[in-house]
């Protein structure tokens, strides 16, 4: 069973959806991240070299988001889970929730979101 570190309520604006509008005017993302390994040792070494850096995932997370330019969330999520587990090598597995609290559209809701578990297996 792994160890989890939580990242919650990770706010970026971004540039992602399928229609032009959302392309041209940067909206609020807000990212969730548990991030899966093992802290055993860090929990005894008091040592962050034992452990995951979660300001360096947090600046990681925020430059995807505000990067290029997707029509998916979805995309957006797997482009998060992909860079994270090829740069950190003690982490087993995430899972990554990607809300969009205002989607431009008439509907009256609470946004849209979607989640993506990842593991290295």
């Amino acid at each position: 069973m792994a160890d989890t570190i939580f990242l919650r309520g990770i706010e970026v604006k971004g540039r992602h959806g399928c229609s032009e509008f959302e392309r041209q005017h940067a909206q609020l993302f807000i990212v969730d991240a548990e991030l899966y390994l093992d802290l055993e040792r860090a929990s005894k070494t008091d040592d962050l070299g034992d452990t995951i850096d979660y300001v360096q995932v947090l600046g990681d997370i925020k430059k995807i988001v505000g990067g290029t330019p997707r029509n998916l969330i979805e995309t957006v999520a797997q482009d998060i889970c992909e860079i994270l587990l090829r740069k950190y090598f003690l982490l087993e597995g995430l899972k990554i929730t990607i809300r969009k609290p205002n989607p431009p559209v008439k509907e009256k809701f609470a946004g849209a979101a979607v989640q993506l578990v990842r593991s290295r297996q």
